[in-house]
């Protein structure tokens, strides 16, 4: 039954992952360049895009760091740094910053090489974004380096492949998930009509919140790990899949993280 769960668990990671084209390859090792070579050139593209109240903002990168600091500003500010071994390589993966109907889109993907996506380590980039607190993030989609986000209040969704995010001062909507990585989230905030949904298939999985939720209802599953947790939870941790849940108040909004292979750890109030 267990094998059966997981197996199921690894179908439906691997369908989220195509929702964009660097995602056709979960577990992509042999995807990605293993020769690297020390990056000689270097560029830089900065962007003010002034953004209406509820304009989707989407992010697409193939090897990236990408950070999200929102405030009070009316406007977004977008840094690209890309490195590369020769200026000519800048041509294999454009830096596109796009006002579209639907919204902004931000993109730093790499051209693929004959049927594969490209996914060389050699082509890296920095991708710093400075939002309103308010702005919304429909997608955010990288396949490896690190995500950190700082101060968004409405709505973000991340899918890192392979990679580590990292979340502070969090409030709305809220989506987080990494393939291969860990995701931690610290002194967020559950909002009453929002929701928080954190998801690893293998590594660690952390939240801490500066105070128990007013209201909230909160679930959590690992299939191979513990859950540690200073709000009491209801579990079942004997045989199988790791599970705990507990509603506190009238169970809005719902806080649910699963993780395949990792831990599980909910803290409070704790440095």
């Amino acid at each position: 039954m267990k094998a059966l769960v997981v197996s199921l668990l690894l179908i439906h990671v691997g369908t989220q992952s195509s929702r964009s084209p660097q995602h056709n390859v979960f577990f992509a090792d042999s995807a990605v360049s293993a020769v690297n070579v020390v990056p000689d050139a270097t560029d830089r593209v900065s962007r003010v895009v002034p953004v209406a109240a509820g304009v989707p903002i989407r992010v697409d990168a193939t090897i990236a760091d990408v950070t999200i600091v929102g405030s009070n500003r009316p406007d977004v500010l977008v840094e690209i740094v890309r490195r590369a071994p020769t200026s000519a390589d800048f041509a294999r993966y454009p830096v596109v910053i796009d006002e579209r109907a639907e919204g902004l889109h931000i993109t730093a993907l790499q051209a693929a090489s004959g049927d594969e996506p490209g996914r060389d380590a050699n082509f890296k980039t920095d991708i710093t974004i400075a939002s309103p607190a308010t702005a919304v993030f429909q997608a955010v989609r990288v396949f490896e380096g690190r995500i950190k986000l700082t101060n968004l209040k409405a709505a973000v969704d991340v899918d890192l492949r392979r990679g580590p995010v990292e979340a502070t001062g969090l409030a709305g909507r809220i989506r987080l998930e990494s393939g291969i990585g860990s995701v931690d989230v610290k002194d967020s905030e559950l909002t009453r009509g929002g929701m928080m949904r954190l998801r690893v298939f293998n590594g660690a999985l952390r939240v801490r919140f500066a105070r128990v939720p007013a209201s909230a209802r909160i679930l959590a599953v690992t299939f191979n790990g513990a859950i540690t947790s200073d709000i009491p939870l209801t579990k079942k941790d004997r045989f199988g899949p790791r599970f705990g849940e507990t509603t506190i108040g009238d169970g809005d909004p719902v806080m649910s993280m699963d993780v395949v292979t990792g831990d599980i750890t909910i803290l409070v109030n704790a440095k």
